[in-house]
């Protein structure tokens, strides 16, 4: 064995020494996290897909392994700035009972580590697959509380001006839609908030999957936006046409829980649209 093979032997040691370690004091600091992390996926429906997450994250790292074969460990001290920012972070998020920040603290450690012990190299390629990590997090209270009430007016808005063009009487007062027999409220469940995080999640899965250049995968990603706020706008719609012709209560049965299927399957079905109209555009 030459003197470079040992070298390399002895760094690729005390590499995995170092990341046992830390991975071992990282296991007891984020525990209760990750366990609350866990709760919210099981006992929160909406919060299910952040199950998948971590999967297609480890699915992008095997993507990468015949590139990352070919690359030796560089310890960079870069990384171990990262590291620290990720862990104050962790500590703030601690004090402010900011469990968002926790959980993305998370994140920053992991490329700290990544960067610490591997090098710059492996740093560049696994990127991506910690970034996507994101989506398993879900967002704050705060944010979602900011977010939701404008998507619901204009889902309601979008929907009401929809059921005027086609002959329906309808009278709108913020996210209320008086009809002529009944009258709707589009609820939060209803604003598409949480279909449009999934969507988005989806999609970011999707560019990286089918498209290699980089202005066709921030294309096929910002179209999640309008595609899904279409959508849900047509599903409140549907809805309303529904309610003034059948009354409320078959609008609110079977089909508003069956609805919620067939706006994923649309918006599914359109972003595979924008793909493969991406797709045919020759690369420059």
């Amino acid at each position: 064995m030459s003197t470079s093979d040992l070298k390399q032997l002895t760094f690729n040691r005390a590499a995995l020494l170092k990341l046992a370690v830390i991975l071992a004091s990282l296991a007891v600091l984020y525990f209760r996290v990750v366990q609350s992390l866990a709760y919210d996926w099981i006992h929160a429906s909406d919060f299910t897909p952040g199950f998948f997450v971590p999967i297609a994250s480890l699915y992008f790292v095997y993507m990468k392994r015949k590139e990352l074969s070919v690359l030796s460990p560089s310890s960079s001290w870069a990384g171990l700035f990262v590291l620290l920012f990720g862990i104050i972070l962790f500590l703030l998020g601690n004090l402010a009972t900011e469990y968002f920040i926790m959980r993305f603290s998370m994140l920053v450690v992991f490329g700290g580590i990544i960067l610490f012990l591997l090098g710059k190299e492996f740093f560049k390629i696994l990127l991506f697959p910690v970034i996507f990590l994101i989506f398993m997090i879900p967002l704050p209270s705060v944010l979602m509380d900011r977010i939701t009430f404008p998507m619901q007016l204009l889902a309601s808005k979008v929907a009401a001006n929809t059921l005027y063009v086609i002959g329906i009487p309808v009278l709108r007062e913020g996210n209320v839609m008086l009809l002529a027999n009944t009258s709707l409220e589009v609820a939060e469940a209803c604003s598409g908030i949480r279909s449009l995080i999934s969507l988005l999640g989806l999609s970011v899965l999707f560019a990286y999957l089918t498209q290699k250049v980089a202005w066709k995968r921030l294309i096929l990603i910002l179209s999640t936006f309008p595609i899904a706020i279409i959508a849900n706008a047509g599903r409140v719609a549907g809805t309303g046409v529904l309610a003034h012709h059948y009354g409320d209560s078959v609008a609110q049965g079977f089909f508003h829980g069956f609805s919620a299927y067939v706006l994923f399957a649309v918006t599914f079905g359109c972003l595979c649209l924008v793909e493969s109209i991406l797709s045919r555009i020759k690369n420059k």
